[in-house]
């Protein structure tokens, strides 16, 4: 029988791809990054914790951890984000930390397909996120893609909170 979603999910899925960073790719990460979450730090002003706030410098070491890898989401052979899996094989949750949609080609189901596409490289269960609680576009594509909220909330100042997000 045909079913709309099952078509959805496949036809975004489709459209994107994960393509591995190399080291010299990093610089193009960390500016696409710093990009992508500069409206979220002027938002909540989250200097401490803000992709947008990282240095270059961090987000090498990050590359640098056997652990990560890096990613950019590609649609119509348009780099149009970034997601960075952890997965320590030693049976602790896989982490997505962070993942990003460059402002452009925001809402057209990338991030759906990124998150999708890592799920096939690395298995769909037993994963891990934390989002900004106030962004209920993230926690609804979350939620959407199978994610439940585990309950715990860390309040970072008076405009944000993050929430975490598991996947069994």
């Amino acid at each position: 029988m045909y079913n709309r979603k099952d078509w959805f999910m496949k036809k975004i899925n489709a459209q994107v791809s994960l393509i591995p960073a190399e080291k010299n790719d990093m610089k193009e990460i960390w500016e696409m990054q710093v990009e992508a979450f500069f409206g979220l730090l002027e938002k909540y002003q989250d200097f401490d914790l803000s992709p947008a706030n990282e240095s270059f410098e961090k987000v090498l070491q990050r590359f640098e951890q056997p652990w990560t890898k890096y990613y950019f989401i590609v649609a119509d052979e348009n780099k149009v984000g970034a997601i960075r899996v952890v997965d320590k094989k030693d049976g602790s949750r896989k982490r997505i930390s962070p993942i990003w949609i460059m402002p452009e080609h925001r809402n057209k189901g990338y991030a759906q397909g990124a998150i999708l596409e890592a799920e096939k490289i690395y298995g769909t269960e037993h994963w891990s996120l934390d989002t900004i609680f106030q962004e209920k576009g993230n926690i609804y594509l979350y939620e959407k893609l199978g994610y439940h909220w585990t309950g715990k909330i860390e309040k970072i100042n008076e405009r944000m909170d993050i929430v975490f997000y598991e996947k069994d």
